[in-house]
């Protein structure tokens, strides 16, 4: 299991690394101090992903999916969640049903691939990168995003960002209904960003200095279906 873990955890950051790596050939791009990046499309909620998309329109790879079968040692150690959940509390029995359809399921290696594609999509929004936007989150989430985007380049803003840390990712909900799980996770960043004018003047934050910023995130996928991927269907500014 320890091998497994490895293996999964492993590959998350290799995407993260090189998603993140390509973006960074331009610096990346965010509007707004001290709050969310995305509160032009605060919570975008979609209806739960549709089965058989393609994996370009999906975000966050849930690991072991494609070993959903896996034994019962695989979920026996999946059911170890010190320091995800409380026992007993909402998010552990969420995590309880999901383990119940797919036993190979994550929890600790899923909020690192969270982390990464968190970092990336942040980047990419603040950057203009419809492309990327288009490969990792859901159709409707996608469309709030570009048309923010588009708003910002009617008005001739450009904004800078740097990521300093992600300092906490931890789930706050987990909720399955009709075979789709729903995970939400909420980030606390640390950014340096600014917002400049035609002329290149700072009209919003700071260029040199860096700020928290809170993102309540939830992710979704259908159980048991063959496309591993998990969508990002919902975004709000988090307190």
């Amino acid at each position: 299991m320890q091998d497994s873990f490895d293996a999964t955890t492993l590959i998350f950051l290799a995407l993260a690394v090189f998603v993140i790596w390509r973006l960074r050939s331009v610096l990346g791009q965010k509007t707004g101090t001290e709050r969310s990046p995305f509160r032009p499309i605060e919570r975008n909620r979609t209806e739960p992903p549709a089965a058989g998309r393609g994996e370009g329109d999906n975000v966050v790879r849930l690991p072991g999916a494609d070993r959903a079968q896996a034994g019962a040692a695989v979920q026996t150690a999946a059911r170890d969640w010190r320091g995800i959940a409380e026992p007993g509390s909402a998010v552990a029995r969420g995590l309880e049903q999901v383990v119940q359809v797919e036993p190979a399921f994550e929890p600790r290696a899923f909020l690192e691939g969270a982390k990464g594609a968190y970092e990336a999509i942040v980047i990419a929004f603040a950057k203009g990168d419809r492309k990327t936007l288009r490969a990792l989150l859901s159709r409707e989430v996608c469309e709030g995003f570009e048309r923010a985007i588009s708003e910002r380049e009617k008005r001739r803003e450009t904004v800078e960002t740097t990521f300093i840390s992600i300092d906490k990712a931890e789930m706050v909900s987990v909720e399955v209904k009709n075979r789709v799980a729903q995970i939400t996770v909420r980030f606390l960043s640390n950014l340096i960003t600014a917002t400049r004018d035609a002329d290149g003047k700072v009209i919003d934050g700071n260029a040199e200095t860096g700020v928290e910023v809170p993102d309540v995130w939830t992710f979704a996928r259908t159980l048991g279906s063959r496309d591993p991927n998990w969508q990002l269907v919902a975004t709000d500014a988090g307190g």
